[in-house]
């Protein structure tokens, strides 16, 4: 096997980036040469804690939708219940055993678990079945990297991928354990190989790093540009009908598909809300239970939309039987990335589709402001339109400014701190209606301003 190397990352390495050296002799571990998981077979294994809360009939159904996405034939399963994980190998040893019979019938070319494998745990793993073992983490970064379109979101798959696979440089290099580094040496080449990639992970980490400040940096300065809209922004579990929902609000053609993450990159459309004017409507990238940390966090300058929306729309699939987890999983990963669920509608999603109303009622009524609808039939969209009125006139208040042409100032505060709804020139001065914070009104007062307020028709002037 002269020439050939072991690559145990998903990430694609170039043996010229990483020197890796020549092998003269064959390997007794799985080869993973750039992970590749598509027309791949594979068993899947799923290790449930006993105190979990997730249905035992449905453990599997998430992974099963994620290894469809990644174009994986399943040909077995195993699932263990336990107490907790076994600390050397996740499964119980007598599982192990019962794992390699199912490989030895299927002939199953993968491993995938449901659970996040220490590295450890993998390289054990892979010594006893001889198999390639992909866990949660490394499969749902196999598919990100697949449906990674623009150049932001490949820098945000490429930073995580990374992260994940820092710690795991050890799998790539124990074929060098048994060459030592000489008398008196400290250390073998192995060890050596691993410090030169480790530095140069490190390295291209800081380059990601810097590079998606400054898209992070670039992309909130665009959202504070459109602030003459009100922000709308589209939040929820993967597969829960985001973009169905955009589609069937604004009329624009997205991208529609039934598999996990269809969406990666942020879109945004402009949506005419009945009784309010425009609006800016903005579909995110979908969550899952368990999405790696380096993955919340690379993709973080994605959903800015989310973090300065005015108003977000949690879109739950009702009918999904795990739709009360999966609202819970969702605001974790909000909260997370610094996004208050302050201001929100829990839109219960697929209501055509509930076996159960009863269940779809108990859901609503732990929500304040909430509503049913099927993005799919059209159902209840003029309900949740006029809840989104609601919300976002709260605390709002509708006034007429009216200042001298020249009072460019003026003109620039309002941009930041209110939405302007309408503007009229006259030969010496400027008229806008908007909406603003009454929050905001003693400020606006301030500035020797005559306000019209629209709420109760009475004409304020200002205090100069």
């Amino acid at each position: 096997m002269t020439g050939q190397h072991v690559c145990y990352v998903s990430l694609k390495i170039n043996a010229s980036d990483l020197s890796l050296p020549a092998l003269d002799e064959p390997l007794n571990q799985p080869l993973r040469n750039d992970l590749q998981t598509i027309n791949k077979t594979a068993v899947l294994v799923a290790v449930c804690l006993n105190d979990n809360k997730r249905s035992r009939e449905n453990v599997l159904d998430e992974l099963k939708g994620l290894v469809k996405t990644a174009g994986v034939k399943v040909v077995g399963e195993l699932v263990q219940f336990r107490q907790m994980v076994h600390p050397g190998t996740c499964l119980g040893p007598g599982k192990i055993e019962e794992l390699k019979l199912i490989l030895e019938e299927t002939r199953a070319e993968l491993v995938i678990f449901d659970n996040n494998l220490t590295p450890g745990q993998g390289r054990r793993l892979e010594e006893e079945t001889g198999r390639v073992i992909v866990d949660r983490s490394e499969l749902i970064l196999d598919i990100f990297a697949t449906h990674a379109r623009t150049a932001e979101a490949r820098l945000q798959v490429e930073l995580a991928q990374l992260q994940y696979n820092r710690t795991r440089l050890k799998r790539l290099w124990t074929h060098l354990e048994r060459i030592d580094g000489g008398i008196g040496a400290s250390r073998g080449p192995g060890e050596k190989q691993i410090e030169t990639d480790r530095r140069l992970i490190d390295q291209r980490i800081s380059e990601l790093q810097s590079s998606l400040k400054e898209v992070e940096q670039r992309r909130e300065r665009m959202v504070k540009q459109r602030r003459d809209h009100a922000l709308v922004s589209l939040v929820g579990y993967t597969n829960a009908g985001k973009s169905t929902l955009m589609r069937a609000l604004t009329g624009e053609e997205v991208y529609i598909a039934d598999q996990l993450f269809a969406t990666l990159d942020t879109k945004t459309r402009l949506w005419k809300i009945p009784g309010w004017g425009d609006a800016l409507l903005s579909d995110t990238v979908g969550f899952v239970r368990d999405l790696p940390h380096s993955l919340v966090a690379s993709f973080k300058s994605t959903l800015e939309e989310a973090r300065h929306a005015d108003l977000l729309l949690h879109v739950v699939d009702a009918s999904n039987p795990e739709a009360e987890a999966q609202v819970a999983t969702v605001e974790a990963v909000l909260e997370e990335i610094g996004v208050e669920l302050k201001n929100f509608i829990l839109v219960l999603n697929k209501a055509d589709q509930v076996p159960d109303r009863m269940a779809l009622d108990l859901l609503r009524a732990r929500y304040e402001w909430s509503v049913s609808i099927s993005a799919r039939t059209g159902d209840g969209l003029d309900r949740l339109a006029q809840l989104v009125v609601d919300r976002l006139g709260d605390g709002l208040e509708s006034v007429t400014v009216s200042t001298g042409i020249e009072d460019g100032k003026l003109l620039g505060w309002l941009s930041e701190h209110a939405t302007i709804i309408d503007t009229h020139y006259s030969e010496t001065t400027a008229t806008f209606r908007c909406r603003i914070s009454r929050s905001m009104l003693p400020r606006l007062r301030q500035r020797g301003t005559i306000l019209e307020d629209h709420h109760d028709q009475s004409s304020l002037e200002a205090v100069g």
